[in-house]
Order: structure tokens, then C-alpha cells, then sequence
């Protein structure tokens, strides 16, 4: 790892895509087309555009496609990995449990995560912010959008000084605090799902709320174009 560009990144390519069939019957979801190519082909340009060169990529549903259609990264000047859950574990492991297991692939102090079924063209995977984020004691960073229209309550809350909390239980919002919702684009250690066996399945938030217990999440916001294409008319509005 170069001090220019430190962190490699993990791709979350392993759903099946329930609410986009019957497109992802035949193709996962990261690999349908957005704008004339797939979705996971925006996240590997603008990585490579920033100077990160190890990727993994974990798999499950119809995970033969990813190989087959990105190699091994060669093209965008990437060393292109991937974890197959489905040979190895009969299937999806969820985000925590396929972070837990990949991360003898991806071999660092701490990863950049995103997700391969978000659009996000203007995100830039700061190097500078990398550094940061390894200086810090946090277990983890995420950027936080506003809250869109499906999911309008939001993950946590943001305050003044960047710390994610709690989302309260009801009433309104702490003095300097915003609901926002989790972009699935964040900065990540391996302790953050510290205890997590290779192969157990397990999803991220009670990991994220643990790091809040602990005072260790922070967050950023993030104002530029997000989309997660969740269902067919998210995707479709895309072109």
C-alpha cells in the first residue's frame, strides 16, 4: 500500500435483487446497465480514477457473471478480487458476514465499503480522507445522505461534531442533530465486526450500533447525486 493510496475497497455484489425481477432473474443486480454500462463499472472507474488499486468484490446469486464480465480488474488498472459466499457457503452471507469473510482478500488495516447496486457518479474516494480515517480511533465512517422518500425516518442521527447516534425512539431530534440515512458508502477497520467467524451470516447494523455504544462512528454527509436502485422504477428513472 502506497501512502498516495492507502485503503483498498469491498464491493457488495452478493444479493439477489428480489424487488428488480424479473431483470435479475438472469443478471445481478450490480451488473445491470446504467447510463450504457453496469452499475459496478461506475464504482470501478471512479476507484481507479482515485488511486485505489485492490478490490473485492463479494458474490452469491448468479456469481460465475462477475468474473466472467470484470476479469480480473486489468482493464481499469485494478487487481480485481472475488469472494464467492455461494461456492463456499451455499449463499449470501449479509454485509457484515461477507466483510468478515473477505477480509483476508482485501489484507489491510481498514477498507473503503460500497455497495454495488448504488449510483453514486460524483463520490470521490479521497485519499486524503483515507489517512484520516486511519489516524482516527473510530471503527468506522459513513456518509450520510438525506433522507429520500423511501426510507423517510432515516438510519441515525448526524450531530454537529460528525458522531452518528441513535435515532430516537419518538419526540423530535437533539439540538444540532439530523436523521440521515446510510449511503452504504463508508471507511471501515476489520474490528468492527471483530468476532464474526468466516462463513457466519450476520447483517451490519447491530455492529454499527455496538460502534455507537462505544462512541467509535463517525459521519460525513454526503449532498451529491445518490441513488440506491432498489426496485425497477429507481433503476429505470436512471436511463
Amino acid at each position: 500500500m502506497s501512502a498516495s493510496n492507502p485503503l483498498p475497497a469491498f464491493i457488495l455484489a452478493a444479493g439477489r435483487g428480489e424487488r428488480l425481477r424479473p431483470w435479475t432473474d438472469t443478471v445481478p443486480k450490480p451488473l445491470l446497465a446504467v447510463q450504457g454500462r453496469p452499475l459496478i463499472e461506475w464504482h470501478l472507474a471512479a476507484l481507479a480514477r482515485d488511486g485505489v488499486r485492490r478490490v473485492v468484490i463479494n458474490t452469491a446469486w448468479l456469481a460465475g457473471q462477475f468474473p466472467a464480465r470484470l476479469g480480473d480488474g486489468r482493464r481499469w488498472g485494478l487487481d480485481l478480487r472475488y469472494s464467492d459466499e455461494q461456492a463456499a457457503y451455499g449463499g449470501a452471507l449479509e454485509t457484515a458476514g461477507g466483510l468478515a469473510t473477505a477480509w483476508p482478500l482485501i489484507d489491510a488495516p481498514a477498507c473503503w465499503l460500497l455497495a454495488g447496486d448504488a449510483w453514486v457518479p460524483g463520490f470521490r474516494f479521497d485519499p486524503a480522507r483515507a489517512e484520516a480515517f486511519l489516524a482516527s480511533g473510530d471503527l468506522a465512517w459513513l456518509w450520510m445522505v438525506p433522507n429520500p422518500g423511501h426510507r423517510p425516518r432515516g438510519d441515525f442521527l448526524l450531530d454537529a461534531a460528525g458522531r452518528l447516534r441513535h435515532l430516537p425512539a419518538e419526540g423530535g431530534l437533539p439540538p444540532g442533530a439530523e436523521a440521515r440515512t446510510y449511503s452504504t458508502l463508508a471507511l471501515l477497520r476489520p474490528a468492527l465486526v471483530e468476532g464474526l467467524a468466516p462463513g457466519q451470516r450476520a447483517p451490519l447494523k447491530p455492529w454499527l450500533d455496538r460502534a455507537i455504544d462505544a462512541g467509535r462512528l463517525g459521519g460525513l454527509r454526503l449532498d451529491g447525486p445518490w441513488v440506491d436502485v432498489g426496485t425497477a422504477e429507481r433503476w429505470q428513472a436512471l436511463g
